[in-house]
């Protein structure tokens, strides 16, 4: 059976039929692009110089509530895009000169972007495959990437189940987020980086909330115990207040100079060694991609 027939791409195991109605994810059976463009500001080994070819897909299975992406998560916005589209896509982003495919929120649509990739790969698309994910998907999913995906840049995003739930209505999202994450690993290991720009390997996210210090210390501490330097850990600053949120002030507030560097600190005392951190001023609207009115270039 298609997987989009009876839907369980994602922990939420919806079943739907996306041919007829709707996941949970917000999309259907058709793949919905909001932008693709060169994208600089991704870590460093990611974009480079030349930048990144980042497609966005709209519709996700997460849908954190201070999502700063929430135009295309919640509202879907974006074009219907054919796999052979989304092929030609990939492929003039390489001829931009892209370093790599950067597959943002791509779970819903995971069935159709092999098709596409390999579509475009038949096509002369040479450049690494980077899947960048929430990590709240089923195992299954990720296995079907195996040969796909060089790049896995996976968010862990909380430790505690409670926080997980009170921010993405994602009950064990740790539990998934991990057993996802040791999948990704398996298939691509350790990282292989040439000139400063990463072929293979594992980039693991974590966006420090404002409150949470412990609940970062946790991830951190969970991720070096378990993956040492054969990954990289990329520790972020950047949250945005979007709204005004009346049940949990502290997502009100971005993360304070003085709780990043304890993690910061924690993190070199930990002994971790690859790591990315964010400095200067990453916490602001203009760093949230603009997404209405895009023309995608096919």
């Amino acid at each position: 059976m298609n997987i989009l027939e009876k839907c369980n791409l994602c922990p939420r195991n919806c079943l739907v039929n996306r041919y007829k109605e709707k996941g949970v994810c917000g999309c259907s059976s058709q793949m919905i692009i909001a932008r693709a463009s060169l994208h600089y500001w991704e870590e460093p080994p990611i974009s480079g110089e030349k930048g990144s070819g980042t497609i966005f897909f709209s519709g996700c299975n997460l849908k954190c509530i201070f999502c700063q992406n929430y135009q295309i998560s919640n509202e879907i916005i974006g074009k219907v895009v054919s796999i052979e589209d989304f092929s030609k896509i990939c492929l003039n982003l390489q001829k931009q000169g892209a370093l790599n495919i950067n597959l943002v929120t791509p779970t819903p649509y995971v069935p159709l972007i092999i098709e596409g990739i390999k579509l475009a790969k038949e096509n002369g698309l040479s450049i690494p495959i980077v899947y960048n994910t929430s990590s709240y998907e089923n195992i299954e999913t990720i296995k079907l990437l195996n040969g796909i995906v060089d790049i896995y840049l996976p968010d862990l995003k909380y430790y505690n189940d409670k926080y997980a739930i009170y921010y993405s209505h994602a009950p064990n999202y740790f539990t998934y987020a991990t057993k996802a994450i040791e999948e990704m690993y398996k298939q691509v290991g350790k990282p292989i980086i040439k000139d400063g720009i990463m072929k293979k390997g594992v980039i693991v996210r974590h966006l420090m909330l404002p409150g949470l210090l412990d609940d970062s210390k946790n991830i951190i501490k969970y991720l070096y115990d378990n993956y040492k330097d054969n990954i990289y850990i990329s520790i972020m600053n950047q949250y945005t207040p979007i709204k005004e949120f009346k049940r949990f002030n502290n997502l009100n507030n971005k993360v304070s100079e003085d709780e990043y560097n304890a993690l910061i600190d924690y993190a070199v005392d930990l002994g971790i060694k690859k790591a990315f951190i964010q400095e200067g001023e990453t916490q602001s609207e203009s760093f949230i991609p603009n997404f209405l009115n895009q023309d995608l270039p096919l």
